[in-house]
């Protein structure tokens, strides 16, 4: 504004010349302002000077604003507040978190974090964004643009930061009483062979061996049977329909069994591994936005293995097949 007259008294001054008025003393507003008495009692004659108008009636005692002052008062301050609160508007949104995350996940882990993380997680930080991209293939997170990637912790590569948050998980073999009233109930794993087995292929192609484990035993089992799915929901239909053994987490059989509908069979030999983790590349500062996230999802995760440990106090965790992918992540 080429008429403005703000040169003629900056902010700083009129900064001072409203605490000199709200404390009704030089000295006092000094040292609000952290001046000299003298320097702060300099620059308001400088200003009254420019201004060519007297703000103050000074005495030895007091300071009091004549009729002009009042009116600059009235006016100046309103305006200096709501400089403030534009100046802190903007610092808030410099600081306020924001940004995307994009991760890879399987459906079922993705609709963990949806239902017990993000809603909390969005209303306390609006601006940030998050993106899942669902895909059952082990993605290289890094080679395909990730931010970070939810698997079980054993597809987790040894280079990432993994954040825990899923109960442990336990594969079952599950059939109908349909099923086993045609075929006798195996015995011992190599008895799976002889066996209409329900098998998983991953996206990549590859078709999941059966690991079985007990007691320091174990047994790596290239079923065969009447079908092939790349979905543990399906897997479990399929199962319940009759068709043969499905070797799925017992979470997803878990009500069936209970009910009736499916039979466990093997129970010894169902082995037991650490569950979901969010994890990002361990040789990277990660942004404050998945930083955040992963800091909620870690409580969280606290807060449901302590409820784990308090209904089994043993809390039995196995590393099993180190590198045979889990069908888990439908």
């Amino acid at each position: 504004m080429a008429n403005s007259r703000l040169p003629r008294a900056g902010l700083a001054e009129l900064t001072a010349f409203i605490t000199i008025a709200e404390q009704r003393s030089f000295s006092a507003a000094a040292r609000v302002l952290g001046l000299s008495p003298s320097a702060l009692s300099h620059a308001m004659r400088n200003m009254e000077s420019r201004l060519d108008v007297r703000l103050f009636n000074r005495t030895t005692r007091s300071v009091a604003l004549t009729e002009a002052g009042e009116q600059l008062l009235r006016r100046v301050r309103p305006a200096l507040a709501d400089l403030d609160d534009a100046v802190g508007e903007v610092t808030a949104a410099r600081n306020r978190p924001s940004g995307t995350i994009r991760i890879s996940a399987s459906e079922a882990s993705a609709k963990q974090l949806v239902r017990h993380v993000l809603p909390d997680f969005f209303a306390r930080y609006p601006e940030i964004h998050v993106e899942f991209v669902v895909d059952s293939r082990l993605v290289d997170i890094v080679a395909e643009g990730f931010d970070a990637g939810i698997r079980v912790l054993e597809d987790v590569p040894r280079d990432m930061i993994a954040v825990r948050f899923g109960r442990d998980m336990r594969l079952v073999a599950a059939a109908s009483p349909e099923y086993l009233a045609r075929h006798p109930a195996p015995k011992a794993p190599h008895d799976l062979m002889r066996h209409r087995c329900i098998r998983f292929r991953f996206e990549s192609g590859t078709l999941y061996r059966w690991d079985l484990t007990h007691r320091g035993k174990s047994a790596s089992i290239d079923v065969d049977g009447p079908m092939t799915l790349g979905n543990v929901n399906l897997m479990v239909e399929a199962a319940l329909a009759g068709i043969g053994i499905a070797w799925v987490p017992l979470d997803h059989v878990a009500e069936h069994v209970a009910s009736g509908r499916l039979v466990q069979l093997l129970p010894k030999w169902s082995p037991t591994f650490v569950g979901l983790c969010l994890y990002y590349p361990a040789n990277r500062h990660p942004p404050t936005a998945l930083r955040l996230f992963a800091e909620a999802v870690r409580a969280w995760g606290e807060r449901q293995l302590s409820d784990e440990r308090t209904k089994d106090p043993r809390h039995p965790v196995k590393r099993v097949g180190a590198r045979n992918q889990k069908p888990e992540t439908n």
